[in-house]
This record gives C-alpha cells, sequence and structure tokens, in this order.
C-alpha cells in the first residue's frame, strides 16, 4: 500500500466506484475486501489512521464469547465459533491459539462450567483448537503460579483464538490493495451529494495531510465508522435518530510477573457481571475489560477511576501478587458501538453484540455492532446490502476462505512465527542493506528500525503515533518505552518521507503528550494509592 498512489488513483479516476467505504477500521477493511474480491471498484477512507478508534484496542481475542454462551445465544456463539475457525485458517501467523484457565470454587460451579464448555466444544466443531478438560488443584498451580490459592483448587481448561489486532487489519488492507480496493487513511468525509430524487451520489473529503478537498462519485455508499456512524448518518440525514449505545471498555497493562507461563485466566463475573481477562500479551500482563456506558464518541476516550480500581482489584482478588498502580504500564480504552435498544436497558454489558444493517431514503447503508471474530461476516452481509440496493454486478463471496496477506504455509515456521508473515525475510532483507536499521530503537524491545521503515514504505504509517500505537504495539505495552522510542521513530520517518527538523520536533513533542495519557492514572485512584 502506498498512500500517493492512492491519492493519484482517486485525482485520476473519471467514472463513478461502484463502492466507497466510510471507515477503515475492522469492519470497513473487511468490507472493502470482500467488495473488491468480488470485481466491484471500492475506495475506503478514513478520517485518521487505519484502526485509531475501536479496531486497535480489542482485548486481542478471537473467540466465540463464553458470556454471550451464558446469556443463551447460541446462535451468535456458533457463528463466531465459525470465522474463528476461518481467521485461524486464513491468518494463521497472526491467529494463535491460547489456552484458558476458568477457575470455580465449589462443585456447582465445576458442574455449570464444565457443562458450558462442552457445549462451546461442540458448536465450534473444530479440529484448530483444543478441547476443554477439568484441571486438578496442582495442575492449576502449575498453569498459573501466581494464582490465589482459594482460586487453585480447580478449574476448566479451554483453548480460544489470540490475535494482534492491528496487524490483522493492516494485512486485510494489504489483501484488499491486492485486488484492487484503493484505501486512504487521513481523508476525512466532510459531506454528501445528493441527485434531484435524493440518492446519494458522491461525497466530499479532505486530505488531512495537505488539506486538499476531492469530491468523488459512487453508485453505493457504506457507513462503517464504527461509534461514529450516526455522525456520518447526519451528514446523510440531519434529523436522523441515533441507532448507536456506546460503552467504553478499559484495558491495563501489567509486567509479565503478574501471569508468567503461558495461560491466560478468566474471571467469569466480577461484582459488575462483566467477564474479565488476564491474559499473557507482547511478554506483559493484559488485563481487560469493563463495560461502562458514555455519551459521546472521541478519538482518544480516558479511563474512569472506578474502572482502573475494578481491574486492579479483580488480579489483586485472583492473584498472590496484588497490583499497585504504579505497576500499570499503559492504559487503552476503547468504545463499543452497540445496538440501542427500543425502550430503555439498564445496562450496556446486556446489550447485543450482533451487528446491524440499515439503509437510508438515500440509499446510504450503515452497518454496525458486531466484533472482531465476526468482522468477516459483517463484511460480507454490508455488500451484500450494498449490491441489492444499488444493483451491482458482481462476483460470488470469496473471503471464507481467503488466506491474507502474509498467510504462510503449514511449513514454513519461520513466517508462521512472525506478525509479518512471509513478508519477514522482505523486512530482513531491508536491514541487511542497511545495519543501521537492524539495531533495536530502544533496549528490552524487539522493534528495529527497519520495521519503521517498512511500516512507512508499504503500511501508509504517516505519523510517529501510526508507527508506535498501530504497526508495532510499543504504545499499548509500554508508554514510557515508547516515548523514549519517539526522537528514533521520528528521525527515521522523516528521512525516508522527506520531513525536515522542525517536523521531527512537533512529531516527538505531540507523541510525548499522547504516552504520557496511556500512562496517566485518573486523579481518584492515584489518591487512592490502591493495593488490592
Amino acid at each position: 500500500m502506498e498512500r500517493n498512489a492512492s491519492l493519484a488513483s482517486v485525482a485520476q479516476r473519471a467514472t463513478p466506484y461502484d463502492l466507497i467505504v466510510i471507515g477503515g477500521g475492522a469492519t470497513g477493511a473487511s468490507v472493502a475486501l470482500d467488495a473488491a474480491t468480488r470485481g466491484l471498484s471500492v475506495l475506503l477512507l478514513e478520517q485518521s489512521d487505519f484502526g485509531k478508534g475501536t479496531s486497535s484496542r480489542s482485548t486481542k481475542l478471537i473467540h466465540g464469547g463464553v458470556r454471550y454462551l451464558a446469556q443463551g445465544n447460541l446462535s451468535l456463539v456458533r457463528g463466531a465459533l465459525r470465522e474463528r475457525s476461518r481467521l485461524r485458517a486464513n491468518a494463521p501467523h497472526l491467529v494463535r491459539e491460547r489456552m484458558f484457565l476458568v477457575p470455580y470454587l465449589n462443585r456447582l460451579q465445576h458442574a455449570w462450567y464444565r457443562l458450558g464448555f462442552m457445549l462451546y466444544d461442540r458448536l465450534a466443531a473444530s479440529r484448530e483448537f483444543r478441547k476443554s478438560r477439568s484441571l486438578s488443584s496442582v495442575e492449576c498451580r502449575t498453569l498459573v503460579p501466581t494464582l490465589r490459592a482459594e482460586h487453585a483448587g480447580s478449574g476448566v481448561l479451554y483453548s480460544d483464538g489470540q490475535f494482534d489486532d492491528c496487524r490483522l487489519l493492516i494485512s486485510l488492507l494489504q489483501t484488499a490493495d491486492r485486488h484492487g480496493a484503493t484505501v486512504l487513511n487521513y481523508a476525512r468525509v466532510t459531506g454528501f451529494d445528493h441527485s434531484l430524487g435524493g440518492r446519494l451520489k458522491g461525497l466530499h473529503f479532505t486530505d488531512e495531510e495537505n488539506g486538499t478537498s476531492y469530491c468523488v462519485a459512487a453508485r453505493a455508499m457504506i457507513n462503517a465508522a464504527g461509534p461514529f456512524v450516526d455522525q456520518i448518518r447526519a451528514m446523510d440525514l440531519a434529523d436522523v435518530e441515533p441507532m448507536l449505545a456506546l460503552s467504553q471498555g478499559v484495558h491495563i497493562v501489567l509486567p509479565s510477573a503478574f501471569l508468567p507461563g503461558d495461560t491466560a485466566v478468566i474471571v467469569p463475573r466480577t461484582r459488575d457481571g462483566r467477564v474479565i481477562f488476564m491474559i499473557p500479551w507482547h511478554d506483559h500482563t493484559l488485563v481487560g475489560t469493563t463495560d461502562t456506558p458514555i455519551h459521546d464518541a472521541s478519538v482518544e476516550p480516558r479511563a474512569q477511576p472506578e474502572e482502573i480500581q475494578l481491574l486492579l482489584a479483580t488480579v489483586g482478588e485472583y492473584l498472590n501478587v496484588s497490583p499497585n498502580p504504579s505497576d500499570i504500564q499503559s492504559i487503552f480504552v476503547g468504545i463499543r458501538p452497540l445496538i440501542r435498544p427500543r425502550g430503555r436497558h439498564a445496562s450496556t454489558a446486556g446489550l447485543s453484540r450482533d451487528h446491524v444493517i440499515a439503509r437510508s431514503a438515500s440509499g446510504l447503508i450503515t452497518i454496525s455492532g458486531g466484533k472482531w471474530t465476526t468482522a468477516r461476516k459483517m463484511g460480507e452481509d454490508a455488500v451484500d446490502a450494498a449490491i441489492a440496493s444499488a444493483s451491482l454486478p458482481h462476483g460470488p463471496c470469496v473471503t471464507a476462505t481467503l488466506r491474507l496477506h502474509g498467510a504462510p504455509a503449514a511449513d514454513d515456521r519461520r513466517a508462521q512465527d512472525s506478525v509479518y508473515g512471509t513478508d519477514v525475510d522482505l523486512l530482513d532483507g531491508l536491514a541487511k542493506r542497511n545495519p543501521d536499521l537492524n539495531a533495536p530503537l530502544i533496549d528490552g524491545f524487539p522493534i528495529r528500525g527497519a520495521e519503521v521503515v517498512w511500516a512507512v514504505e508499504r503500511e501508509m504509517a504517516r505519523t510517529v503515533e501510526d508507527v508506535l500505537a498501530r504497526r508495532t504495539r510499543l504504545l499499548f505495552v509500554s508508554a514510557s518505552a515508547a516515548k523514549k522510542a519517539a526522537p528514533y521513530v521520528a528521525r527515521w520517518m522523516a528521512e525516508y518521507l522527506g520531513h525536515d527538523e522542525g517536523w521531527q520536533h512537533a512529531q516527538v513533542t505531540a507523541f510525548s503528550q499522547l504516552a504520557d495519557s496511556y500512562c496517566e492514572l485518573p486523579a481518584t485512584t492515584r489518591a487512592a494509592g490502591l493495593k488490592s
């Protein structure tokens, strides 16, 4: 993917696109890929960077949804488990099996959980993931040495999928690009054009880098803007009724000492009814998530004190290494675009995670809800709706079995073990040609200058944040380490993008302020000095 080439393609196009996709997260990328592989001409526009919002801030799981099983939503679980297997097959370098321990306290809990996971296994009918089994106290303590004694009496071990959300997103976009889609980040939609009959015929967007405005035509448009879909809908129809009920989920990242080894832990029910995960991730421990209703979507949501306290207290309740606020390496918050219920609902935790497709009188197709695991199916359904609405000529959907960019052969262990997949040799070749690119940016983290240059040349990274937050995950793993790496990233980017020292300074300053917010605790959490 090369951004200048994409802009040039847009500027030179003389005929309408079959489809314009608004939103460059998991859903938008899945829509663009589905449409491009059916033979449609596609333009995808993202207002900031790909995955800047919700899609980079997940719990890093590809799963059927254990708690949805408890809610009795078998169709959602079955569909998600089917998609889990497809993602494992289509992107084996990015979706991996992870074992999860669910501790229980008594025989009643044991019977309940064991029955539930047997049903989970049956719904999955998968050979890619191991079946669940009961564990003795010795096995619990062996797998999770830091588990408190009162929670290590026995448990259930089951498997699910873990992934790197941003790397999968980039792979989806690269695959769409390979099939002819034009994708653009930092392209903010500013308005729509309607025909005399009120039908959508085009839109305006602005290149956020240089301020240039563009007007493009399309036969169909899909609004996949995640938490911002209502804002896009309001551009089409000013008095449209909102369709979303927003909720935010907070994650904290702790040192690996809290959860050594390879086994994750699930707290099946907290005091507010949430399922909390503690997961090994990038040699750290990822803990999340909360479910807090919010009124407005923002690109950088902030954690509330009680959310941090809940996560720290939960870790301290289940693990014998109790965390302090000072142990937190990074805090990141994602916004869930849940579908607003009819009438009142007490909690966003109880709202459906199914996706919904709506069509406006002008022909704008909006898709929202869902989750990362089901993004492929969401793309298929949204494209089906656009095809039907605009009578677009098309081929069949092929994404269920389409291997994504970088997907290696089963015997290619080197590519299997890298998030870059089959690109790993090209990346290493870049480092060999310039030995300066082979050195780690900072001690203790495996990010090299080669990854920075690769992100700029091949993955449309335009800012230091793009590289350290989404092309690599350093900001989400350790905000302080990311802040130290920022000057080196800015230097390499400036060299390859042709920017001066003023640009480098501005980038480092902006990123340092952002990094501070990822490790800055809410005031009441700091004051409490919480220790579980």
